[in-house]
């Protein structure tokens, strides 16, 4: 057996043990949630804690969030909120100094919470995560200091 036997052995191995074990991983999941009043909100409270593995969860009927922290899987925290029959959809805001672009059409919504702004998932549109966006402006014609070999 050479090296390349005994790769792909290991490889194997390590493979398939990890197959076998499901790691479960800590989440924060938010969505959006429909709601018109304090009852609304514990309802919705009362539906996420009782999900398996939810360590804790945060209501905010204000602002139609609700949070739910712990081993729980984004999907199933959809679907049980969705049970309760109120209209949710997963947390589209995020905050402003996250917009890559926040020109883009569709981006700016009357609804949003201070400081937040409607995210930008659509393929067509190019988003930076903030490492790319100051290497792309060290370069830049708009900025006539960034770069002394020019």
């Amino acid at each position: 057996m050479g090296v390349d036997g005994t790769l792909e052995y290991l490889s194997d191995m390590i493979s398939n043990n990890t197959k076998k074990k499901k790691k479960k991983i800590l989440n924060t999941v938010s969505l959006k949630v429909r709601m018109d009043c304090e009852g609304c909100g514990h309802r919705i409270k009362n539906v996420l804690s009782a999900l398996k593995g939810a360590k804790s969860v945060d209501v905010d009927w204000k602002q139609q969030k609700a949070t739910v922290y712990g081993f729980v899987d984004a999907k199933k925290v959809l679907k049980a909120a969705q049970a309760t029959g109120k209209k949710v959809e997963p947390w589209p805001y995020m905050p402003y100094e996250l917009i890559a672009h926040p020109y883009a059409p569709g981006v700016y919504d009357k609804k949003a919470p201070a400081n937040l702004v409607r995210g930008t998932n659509e393929p067509g549109v190019a988003t930076l995560n903030p490492a790319e966006e100051q290497y792309s402006l060290m370069f830049s014609d708009d900025n006539p200091h960034a770069c002394s070999i020019m």
